[in-house]
């Protein structure tokens, strides 16, 4: 077995392999990932090709480990164990002070052991659009969205948030954004940050017009928010499911109440 960067030809194996996990993944945030963070994206090889994957990726001194997947008849073998030493030692060479990752709870005893700390619940919430939602422009500076973003992951991120406003729709207002982004039979909702629960909702409902009647909406949501789940549950969005928000390294500096819900599906952020 050999292990070597990710390459844009193993996108397809890769979208496989998740498709088994069904995991919700898009090809644009791989191209992404490949772009952003190319060392820090691996895959582990067998004369019969890829076997097994991990992704990441750095915003200023933070870092997120993604996707970490290793073929079903291949596991148990210490496969993904390298790929995540690798990834983590590549992370610390670039400078990455504090890493993040979501985990399940059966997945949980295994990054504590490498020294990951649960800091947050994620949830995994579903709704529907609704085309009698108002749709109101609001004014908006990209540097206003930065700040928003900032004060609540501590790091600078204008890099997933720019690409994410090329790929989905922007809405935005003083004080909070919402970008929703196309997905797998829906369109996912995040990143999305607000300062105050009143910004909040009006984006929702915005994000919620635009999408349209019976859109299916998705997204990954702080549990310690409990603004954000108040105003889920007024719009008729359910919880199914969810994950642990883990760190590693530096505790960062974590301002769940401005996060509403984050960049992807557990990937990047």
């Amino acid at each position: 077995m050999i292990i070597n960067f990710f390459q844009h030809e193993d996108v397809n194996a890769f979208l496989a392999l998740a498709a088994e996990e069904h995991w919700i993944c898009s090809r644009w945030e791989l191209d992404f990932l490949l772009r952003q963070f190319p060392q820090g994206c691996m895959a582990a090889r067998l004369d019969e090709g890829p076997i097994a994957f991990i992704t990441s990726v750095k915003y200023g001194s933070s870092g997120w480990i993604g996707n970490l997947v290793v073929r079903g008849d291949r596991r148990g073998n210490g496969i993904g164990s390298a790929l995540m030493e690798r990834t983590l030692q590549t992370l610390m060479d670039a400078g990455t002070r504090t890493i993040w990752l979501t985990a399940s709870e059966k997945g949980r005893p295994i990054y504590e052991r490498l020294g990951f700390r649960a800091i947050d619940r994620i949830g995994r919430w579903y709704g529907i659009g609704d085309s009698g939602g108002i749709d109101e422009p609001g004014d908006y500076s990209m540097a206003g969205i930065l700040a928003v973003d900032w004060a609540g992951w501590g790091d600078m991120r204008d890099s997933i948030i720019a690409e994410s406003i090329e790929v989905g729709m922007l809405m935005a207002r003083d004080g909070g954004f919402l970008i929703c982004q196309p997905g797998t039979g829906g369109m996912q909702v995040g990143p999305w940050g607000s300062t105050c629960r009143e910004t909040a909702s009006l984006l929702l409902d915005t994000a919620r017009s635009r999408a349209g009647a019976d859109m299916p909406l998705y997204l990954d949501v702080p549990e310690s928010n409990d603004d954000a789940t108040r105003l889920l549950r007024s719009r008729g969005f359910s919880e199914r499911g969810g994950s642990l928000l883990m760190y590693l390294g530096e505790r960062p500096v974590y301002g769940s109440r401005r996060i509403y819900a984050l960049a992807s599906m557990g990937s990047m952020g």
